[in-house]
């Protein structure tokens, strides 16, 4: 069995192929590996044979079975050599899944992935007694598949790049948190990121349950012609079925034979006018959202789809309100930090994108000094700059987008920009210019490679820089 990629989806995926009995051989892209110092590291690797750059051809013939790594594209030459001999591909969710028991909750989107991930399985423990969170949180599937029983019930975070490589994987509830311009220059298209985001429902049936964003339109469309049950939820509008938020509250409407029963605040069967059984259709109050610890509507939204996937699995809602209001924000996703001189600093080194940043800035309430980019994924920053209005007072960039940025802002009339060198020097600055009152925010709208190993590790620097001021 081929596994290609020594980072910690690679090393688990081996583990688990060696917990099922397979001859395990690694292909690691980079040339400069030292393999003594691999097999050291990672005993799985002890005994396997280990190839740098490419698949010797002696070799290639003894694959039964090929794991590439999240990172590793299925157009990579390799892989669609293996494809075109039929030679199965599954990607690290695969092989989890065809290994694993119990049932699965899968989530995807752009933005919100590791919160939602997280609020469910927060959710879900509390209430079931074998819970298991995995996926692109940071756990692979496959580290805990070979635990799993009947039993479990498995919260995953999948990517785009972990879709790409599913046959069988098959979530009894799915979520798809929204779809905004990401990855491009992987998918090359919009057309082929929708795709793979909505892959995720490709093996449901009728009873299985899908969980989408009304106010976004491609998932609207998609929703409609879903063969699968599906609940949608909304920030913008009531609805007559799903989850809304209405006066400062987020309702659960389950739906019924009229909309007039479904609208306003719960009544009773005995108001005038109110057909049989209408009390059962009114609208279950959640949550208020001055309640959570969460801030901005975007994580309002992902409390209803945390919310919708609990329901469907029947936790009761009195024990999903429970949850819900002393659930804190996961690390890198507009994280206090500390104030110091009365500046408050958040850490959202999870922004990997514009559209992630956009709702980080939204979510301030505080005249603030940003920190942006970093490694360039094609993405077009005219949006983000656009919502700077009366929110940001300055701009700071690092990294290989900073140019590319600074022009942006410059042709939208934005000229409080500073370029800077590293993320030490972009917190100093920050630090010096910012006034009582004030916030500095980290949310770069660009992926962390090329100066930091990932966004977790730009975001503990960034800690760092400001715990030491």
């Amino acid at each position: 069995m081929l596994v290609i990629g020594s980072g910690v989806s690679g090393v688990a995926a081996a583990e688990l192929l060696k917990k099922l009995c397979a001859v395990v051989v690694l292909l690691d892209g980079n040339q400069e590996l030292d393999v003594e110092a691999c097999k050291e590291k990672y005993p799985v690797f002890a005994d396997a044979a280990i190839y740098l750059g490419d698949l010797p051809d002696g070799e290639r013939g003894r694959i039964d079975l090929v794991v590439p790594s999240p990172g590793v594209p299925a157009e990579l030459p390799l892989v669609q050599e293996f494809m075109e001999r039929g030679i199965p591909v599954w990607g690290e969710i695969e092989l989890a899944y065809r290994a694993a028991k119990g049932r699965i909750a899968a989530i995807t989107g752009t933005n919100g992935k590791t919160t939602t991930t997280a609020l469910t399985g927060e959710i879900l423990g509390d209430y079931f007694s074998d819970v298991k969170v995995v996926g692109n949180i940071g756990i692979p599937y496959t580290s805990v598949a070979a635990d799993t029983t009947e039993e479990t019930v498995t919260v995953a975070e999948i990517s785009s790049f972990q879709l790409e490589t599913i046959h069988s994987f098959h979530p009894v509830i799915s979520a798809i948190l929204n779809i905004t311009p990401d990855h491009l220059n992987r998918h090359h298209t919009m057309e082929c990121y929708i795709a793979a985001k909505e892959s995720i429902t490709k093996n449901q049936g009728p009873s299985d349950l899908c969980v989408l964003n009304y106010e976004d339109g491609v998932l609207r469309a998609f929703g409609e012609g879903l063969k699968t049950r599906v609940l949608f939820f909304s920030s913008k509008r009531e609805l007559s079925h799903g989850l809304y938020v209405k006066d400062g509250v987020i309702w659960y409407a389950p739906g019924g034979t009229g909309d007039e029963a479904l609208r306003g605040k719960e009544r009773s069967a005995e108001v005038e006018g109110e057909p049989s059984g209408a009390a059962d259709r009114a609208p279950v109050r959640i949550v208020a959202t001055e309640e959570l610890t969460l801030l901005g509507e975007h994580n309002y939204e992902n409390v209803m789809a945390a919310t919708g996937i609990a329901l469907g699995f029947g936790v009761p809602t009195e024990k999903i309100r429970e949850t819900l209001k002393r659930f804190q924000a996961v690390e890198h996703r507009i994280e206090y930090v500390t104030e110091k001189r009365g500046v408050r600093y958040y850490n959202d080194s999870k922004g990997t994108n514009p559209d992630a940043a956009i709702k980080a800035v939204q979510a301030m309430n505080r005249p603030t000094l940003l920190i942006g980019g970093g490694y360039d994924k094609e993405s077009d920053y005219d949006e983000w700059i656009e919502s700077f209005q009366g929110k940001i007072k300055k701009l700071v960039l690092i990294g290989q987008t900073r140019e590319k940025i600074a022009k942006c802002a410059q042709a939208h009339g934005f000229t409080q920009v500073v370029l800077c060198d590293t993320l030490e020097e972009a917190v100093g600055i920050c630090a010096a210019e910012a006034k009582e009152g004030d916030a500095v925010l980290l949310s770069p709208a660009c992926a962390s490679w090329g100066m930091f190993r990932n966004y977790e590790e730009r975001g503990r620097m960034f800690k760092e820089y400001v715990n030491a001021l």
